[in-house]
């Protein structure tokens, strides 16, 4: 036990490597893919069974790449075996994609199949680390664990398949997920902190948050298009704003909120991303059904608002990882608190007028960003006062 203690003391630290990033391109895709699930619309609103695909194919992949690179960061070694796993995995989600559409229903098996090729792709990487660590009761019960979830989600997944084809039922698919999900979260209460390279894990999950925001780019190219005029400049520049806004804030609290150095299993964290990218993924549909008249008012207001206040509320609950001295206190939250039931209450009020709605969102966005920044800015001054003060800093 000792051994592996020091092991894990003396470790270097991990780095992004680039094959991490090519690996999270095909994500970039697969999100376009999800999105455009939410363009079926049926008199004024999204199809319901689209949207429990949306929600069911989103949820699927964001699950893949925090599986993939749970493993990178805890066993990962830029090696051979590794590129071909991750390549593997690559082309499999290309099947994904392929069957994330309207008419899924003629792709079912096809999805479900690489779905559980890639979950068991995943585990297998596990089976053959266990080699590495005998006599290491700790990553033992790790990798354990973590094959043993990756193989149960594979199975159910894989009966999901007969399921469908026998009944028309879809029911295995969701329990695959929250399966996975409830797994996971059990198992990081289990499992003790400090195992993790929490500096790489946050820096890999600021990537794919980076890579979602790419995608929302794109999605706002729309509003570009068309003759140069008085409201399409208005609407385009007020929607990268927006864009700018929520990406700034998330780089404060990177940079100067989250404590990468904390010992950690880094479950959680992983956990709160699949939330925080998810609401990220309707923020963008809701930058798009904002200019589209096909789309009423109800599903307007409550993508609008559902996925801002989802997005600030999984961000502020990684404080949980903050540094100690940046922990958010009560007045905080309740100045947050304040000015998001006054973003909420001027939405609903003014409604009916789209114009009004996109600027209520960029001063909020801004509002939000202002006191994080102010916040951290101070958190780093008191820090750097602290230092002076112990006799850390010399002429």
């Amino acid at each position: 036990m000792l051994e592996s203690i020091l092991k894990e003391h003396d470790k270097k630290e991990k780095k992004v490597e680039y094959l991490e990033l090519i690996y999270d391109l095909i994500f970039v895709y697969v999100i376009g893919r999800n999105n455009s699930l939410l363009h079926h619309i049926e008199n004024g609103f999204v199809e319901p069974g689209m949207f429990l695909s949306y929600v069911l194919c989103t949820l699927a992949v964001i699950q893949i790449w925090t599986f993939t690179t749970y493993y990178i960061n805890l066993y990962g070694r830029n090696g051979v075996r590794d590129h071909i796993f991750l390549f593997t995995n690559m082309f499999l989600l290309y099947f994904i994609a392929e069957g994330t559409r309207i008419h899924w229903q003629a792709f079912h098996t096809q999805y479900h199949i690489a779905w559980a090729l890639i979950l068991v792709n995943v585990g297998l990487q596990y089976l053959i680390e266990l080699r590495h660590h005998q006599g290491e009761p700790t990553h033992i019960r790790r990798i354990t664990r973590m094959t043993g979830i990756l193989f149960g989600e594979a199975a159910i997944v894989a009966l999901s398949i007969p399921l469908y084809n026998a009944t028309g039922s879809t029911l295995l698919t969701p329990v695959a997920i929250l399966f996975g999900i409830g797994s996971v979260s059990l198992a990081g209460r289990k499992s003790c902190g400090g195992l993790v390279d929490f500096s790489h894990l946050s820096e890999r999950a600021m990537l794919y948050v980076v890579f979602t925001f790419g995608e929302m780019i794109i999605a706002i190219a729309g509003y570009f298009e068309g003759d140069v005029n008085a409201t399409n400049l208005y609407f385009s520049g007020m929607a990268f704003l927006i864009v700018v806004g929520l990406f700034l804030s998330y780089g404060v609290v990177y940079d100067h909120i989250i404590d990468r150095e904390m010992k950690t299993n880094g479950i959680g964290y992983m956990l709160i991303h699949i939330v925080m990218i998810f609401a990220l993924n309707n923020i963008t549909t809701a930058l798009e059904f904002m200019r589209n008249e096909e789309v009423q008012l109800l599903p307007k207001m409550i993508f609008l608002i559902g996925s801002f206040v989802l997005y600030y509320a999984s961000l502020f609950v990684t404080s949980r990882y903050a540094k100690r001295r940046c922990q958010f206190h009560w007045k905080f939250l309740w100045k947050i608190g304040g000015i998001s039931a006054a973003f909420i209450l001027l939405m609903l009020l003014f409604r009916e007028n789209m114009y009004v709605n996109i600027a209520l969102t960029v001063v909020y966005v801004f509002a939000v960003f202002g006191i994080l920044y102010r916040y951290g800015i101070k958190q780093d001054a008191l820090s750097c006062e602290e230092i002076n003060k112990s006799g850390g800093v010399s002429a």
